[in-house]
């Protein structure tokens, strides 16, 4: 039963390694494994005797500390529904996701969130503040200082369909879906990261990516957990290029996970600022938006280490696929990896599995994936046929079994019937030595339905220039996928998790040419 559950994992792991460092602030305290159960057991009965039910949704906006790290669990553990939620949120967005989640419950740092405080009030949600001024000290809830009662929480048994996890996808195309993660959901992917990563209690990482999102959550804190390992969680509460390293170093990382936007800032920064040392990692991982080759290549040369590409998605929660570590196969740039734990096929239209080689809709289904949209039939339709859930990823198979993606089937461009993989156009711009980011996108034209435009961050000193870039594209690419218009910018429009959003980006330049005619992507 216990594997079955994320909290039974947890409390397994902090009888085996008791003694062992969980969670270090950086620069400030480090909580052992029993340390962190036992505050995590405390926060969790208070909840309950401040009357936090099973199955209640409680809302957490918190940067990257402790305080979210025990929080989370303790809530979790009270058998109710953590839904964190990023913090740089209006208080319009705040009101729209907790009444959307149905939260019960507000919890924040001392600090507070004047927005989601704003939202919570007008929504009549009570909010409560949580902190742990150091390591052995008391965690403060307030107001509900309430006398916590160890048989109140010591009687509740978390079961495997607890959801446990409430999250909202990225929209792409739409307006957020709920996604309702249960505790075998998330012991099941914690269990898949684990295994093709071979984490252990020797290992170390450093969380980097905010964990109001499966990535940090998921792969970067969680499956430590699940492991014995250790997690540091750096002073500001969110990432620090200029600290980085220092904090690797301090707490002797054995391997990182990241966005591509965020390896290109450690990249840049070293190539401009080397570190005079650096840690001996066992991989680098690289999630959540496609990483081209040459960025791979160029961080591998840079660190020393191979940089393991996977593939993930909230309803999944977090890892499909990864690449493996040496030891277990090749890693292929430009390949996702192999599947991890679940099954995956890819489908045409009419659900028939695709040969190697042939593209089609990439479709999963295993214990990590989510049962279903909250209140939302007309998606679970679209997103449950024949059997498996639809990803709305179109990819292939290659003859070693490892996944490659072509792109998100909405974004795919159609180019006068031809479809143009935006991907691929990413991919070729960044192997230009004075390209330091680039992203293509489609936009409406006249004579060809759909014709494809980039926008791209030159390399600091370089003067490229849109003829330049273009010249480049011809050269290495067809005709038909050369990009009608160039935007040089020194930024790109991003999602809070890092993300590259390719219908933001092209409404933000469209917007920049014509505020008469800006084309609306999605509804």
């Amino acid at each position: 039963m216990e594997n079955q559950t994320l909290t039974g994992l947890l409390t397994r792991i902090a009888g085996e390694f008791p003694s062992r460092r969980a969670i270090s602030v950086s620069g400030k305290f480090d909580l052992t494994y029993a340390r962190l159960h036992e505050l995590v057991e405390t926060a969790a009965s208070r909840l309950v005797s401040a009357g936090v039910h099973v199955g209640d949704v409680v809302a957490l906006v918190f940067p990257n500390t402790v305080e979210f790290v025990i929080m989370f669990l303790a809530v979790i553990r009270a058998r109710a529904t953590a839904a964190p939620l990023n913090q740089a949120y209006t208080s319009d967005e705040f009101e729209f996701y907790l009444s959307d989640s149905e939260s019960k419950l507000l919890l924040t740092s001392k600090e507070g969130n004047a927005s989601a405080q704003a939202a919570a009030s007008k929504l009549k949600i009570p909010h409560t503040t949580a902190t742990l001024s150091e390591a052995n000290a008391e965690l403060t809830l307030s107001p509900t200082q309430s006398e916590s009662n160890p048989n109140s929480i010591t009687k509740l048994t978390n079961e495997p369909t607890d959801v446990s996890l409430f999250l909202h996808t990225s929209g792409t195309t739409s307006r957020p879906k709920g996604v309702p993660l249960t505790q075998l959901n998330l012991a099941a992917s914690v269990q898949n990261i684990k295994s093709v990563y071979k984490l252990t209690e020797s290992d170390s990482t450093l969380i980097v990516l905010p964990l109001f999102h499966v990535h940090g959550l998921l792969a970067g804190l969680l499956s430590s957990l699940g492991a014995g390992a250790a997690v540091a969680l750096p002073a500001a509460g969110r990432f620090s290029a200029s600290t980085f390293w220092s904090d690797m170093l301090k707490y002797n990382a054995t391997w990182y996970t990241a966005v591509p936007t965020i390896h290109q800032i450690i990249l840049d920064r070293h190539l401009g600022n080397p570190e005079p040392v650096y840690p001996k990692l066992r991989f680098i991982r690289s999630c959540s938006a496609s990483l081209a080759p040459a960025i791979m290549a160029r961080l591998e040369e840079a660190f020393e280490a191979p940089v393991l590409e996977a593939y993930a998605m909230t309803e999944a929660a977090h890892l499909m696929a990864s690449n493996p570590l040496p030891e277990d196969g090749p890693h292929k740039p430009g390949s996702v990896g192999k599947p991890v734990g679940q099954e995956m096929v890819i489908l045409d239209e009419n659900g028939v599995v695709q040969e190697e080689q042939i593209n089609g809709e990439v479709c999963i289904r295993g214990p990590n994936v989510t049962k279903g949209y909250k209140n939302n039939p007309e998606a679970n339709k679209a997103a449950y046929q024949f059997g498996w859930f639809h990803t709305g990823d179109l990819g292939y198979f290659d003859s070693d079994g490892y996944l490659h993606l072509v792109g998100r089937i909405k974004e795919l461009i159609n180019r006068g019937g031809e479809k143009i993989s935006p991907i691929e156009v990413d991919a070729v711009l960044l192997y230009h030595p004075e390209i330091a980011q680039a992203v293509a996108f489609g936009v409406p034209d006249d004579k060809y339905g759909e014709e494809i435009n980039c926008a791209i961050i030159p390399r600091e000193g370089s003067d490229i220039d849109e003829a330049e870039v273009l010249r480049f594209c011809k050269k290495n690419l067809a005709a038909f996928k050369v990009p009608k218009k160039v935007f040089l910018t020194d930024s790109l429009p991003k999602t809070a998790t890092g993300k590259i959003q390719r219908r933001f980006v092209a409404e933000h330049f469209l917007a920049q040419i014509s505020t008469a005619k800006v084309p609306k992507f999605g509804a």
